[in-house]
């Protein structure tokens, strides 16, 4: 072995060390996250056309309903539409990056505090259009999801500078009780004519915990209901489904050439 090939090696070692001590862990460096499976929705979920595509869907079939509901009423305050934030209104997937890049089990839910604090996310593709238009029309908006309820300052303020309407304390109903409950508050004021999440359990008390096989036969059960009462958003980087194994087709692989 030539004294430049030791030298080579010499200097790698010390590199790698180097990375190690910095926090880098070794399974990082050889590209072997435990997160990496991740890197492929992420991408979908924040870079694609059709996820932008499929978001616009969504609010124009929303807006669709809104209409309808709002012609067959006297008084349009009296109607509610109910929307999740996350992955609905608000796109997150700046600080799923940053935790992928640092092989940072994201969905851990441990760095969601600062960024609820201090974080930037963006609008999903036409939901301050489609809110705007709820606004308009007279009808109420009640924004319900799972951030901290001791931090609801922040989302409020998160929410005001996004330009988003009907951003009150009373709006905004944040974890404490299960969104069931934070549903069944608004309605008994309101008709809810619309629910919005990119979660099942947005939409109904039975999905949630529920197995992946019940939560399947409960989509088909419900299938009246989406696209005219339930809006379901995309979000292919998180959720029960992420650790359910892939059903394979049982046969030789085959390459044949295009």
């Amino acid at each position: 072995m030539t004294i430049r090939i030791i030298k080579y090696l010499a200097l790698a070692s010390f590199a790698l060390a180097a990375l190690v001590s910095e926090g880098f862990a070794e399974d990082r460096v050889t590209e072997k996250c435990a997160v990496s499976e991740f890197a492929m929705g992420l991408r979908f979920q924040q870079q694609s056309a059709e996820i932008r595509a499929l978001q616009h869907q969504a609010y124009n079939i929303a807006a669709e309903k809104l209409d309808a509901a709002v012609a067959k009423t006297k008084d349009p305050s009296k109607l509610a539409v109910v929307t999740d934030l996350d992955e609905t209104v608000i796109d997150n997937t700046a600080l799923l990056a940053r935790d992928l890049a640092n092989c940072h089990t994201y969905d851990a839910w441990d760095t969601w505090l600062p960024w609820e604090r201090d974080g930037t996310p963006a609008l999903i593709p036409g939901a301050k259009e489609f809110l705007k238009r709820v606004d308009r029309l007279g009808v109420t908006i009640r924004y319900i999801s799972d951030r901290s309820d001791e931090q609801k300052e922040h989302t409020i303020a998160t929410l005001k500078k996004l330009g988003l309407p009907q951003v009150l304390p009373e709006s905004v109903l944040l974890l404490g009780p299960p969104k069931v409950e934070r549903r069944e508050l608004v309605s008994k004021d309101h008709q809810i004519v619309l629910l919005l999440g990119d979660t099942l359990h947005d939409f109904d008390k039975r999905f949630r915990k529920a197995p992946l096989k019940d939560q399947k036969e409960l989509v088909d059960e419900n299938a009246d209901k989406w696209g005219t009462e339930w809006i379901a958003f995309p979000n292919a980087v998180y959720g029960s489904w992420s650790a359910a194994p892939l059903t394979k087709w049982d046969a030789k692989t085959v390459i044949e050439k295009w």
